[in-house]
């Protein structure tokens, strides 16, 4: 019978493959406490896809909410992935706030409701993608504040906003939106057209002015990694994905509704440990 710990990396391994190979580059213990993390983001990031209406994910969000806030609802400790968060929890001193605030902010994925503004938009990836990187962070740190709040915040707006990019088509099928309504009322986009699959040149401009807005943030990172640490890097390694793939965007043939924008495997692989090798030998030159 598989462990929690296991089941949380082989969950993680099968679900969110990104994160899974930039754990690898961490130590055993904090390896233990990232997948817990990231097994705990893919429960709450799926309920949509695996329910049928928002009632029940309500009810599976408020479950978890109870469960980190010690309102739980029957034998909880028999969930593998909330047995490993609460061993993180203590083990690595990790505030639950940010967790609860991650739930929280992915109730917006159960309706169909539009991004409101494009502030919304980067309130939303501050509470799920940026604060997980920080919630990393501290793993990484043995429970220490390791000082990457702001290149975290960065961080994670920059990795969401181009995974949002690259899942506008399945998006777009389901009729959600996260292409905040400020800037398509800015390019004269109707959400009807997206809906409908029909990519048009006032949509390739909006989508656009976000790839921009991704790598701007991307940039800031760039400017502030070097207050972070060599132990600290796995929790900021998937973030050296988004230019390859916001690169592919640029290319006059991209088709944001139609294509979808992915790495090979060992593509993928390759620029993770280009970029570990590189934060690497930077750590070292300020030691020096």
């Amino acid at each position: 019978m598989k462990s929690a710990a296991d089941h949380c990396q082989s969950f993680v391994r099968e679900s969110d493959r990104d994160r899974y190979l930039a754990s690898l580059f961490a130590g055993d213990e904090t390896r233990r406490g990232l997948f817990a993390l990231y097994a705990f983001n893919t429960e709450v990031s799926r309920v949509r896809e695996i329910v049928s209406d928002p009632l029940p994910g309500e009810i599976r969000l408020q479950w978890w909410r109870d469960a980190l806030e010690g309102e739980d609802h029957g034998d909880v400790e028999s969930h593998p992935v909330l047995a490993e968060l609460r061993w993180a929890i203590e083990r690595f001193n990790l505030p639950t706030a940010p967790l609860v605030n991650l739930i929280e902010a992915r109730t917006f994925d159960l309706y169909d409701d539009p991004m409101p503004s494009l502030n919304d938009l980067e309130g939303y990836t501050g509470e799920t993608s940026s604060a997980l990187i920080q919630l990393a962070a501290i793993v990484l740190a043995n429970g220490e504040d390791p000082g990457t709040s702001e290149v975290a915040g960065h961080a994670g707006i920059a990795y969401a906003v181009t995974g949002l990019l690259r899942a506008l088509p399945l998006h777009a099928a389901r009729r959600q939106m996260f292409l905040p309504a400020d800037v398509l009322e800015r390019h004269g986009v109707d959400p009807e057209t997206v809906f409908r699959g029909k990519t048009s040149p006032q949509l390739k401009s909006a989508v656009e002015e976000l790839r921009l807005y991704a790598t701007e943030h991307l940039l800031r990172t760039r400017s502030l990694i070097g207050c972070v640490g060599s132990g600290i890097i796995p929790a900021f390694l998937p973030v050296c994905l988004v230019e390859p793939h916001l690169e592919r965007m640029r290319k006059k043939s991209y088709d944001p509704l139609h294509d979808f924008v992915e790495l090979s495997p060992l593509k993928r692989q390759w620029v993770l440990w280009r970029a570990w090798k590189s934060a690497c030998r930077s750590c070292r030159h300020r030691s020096v």
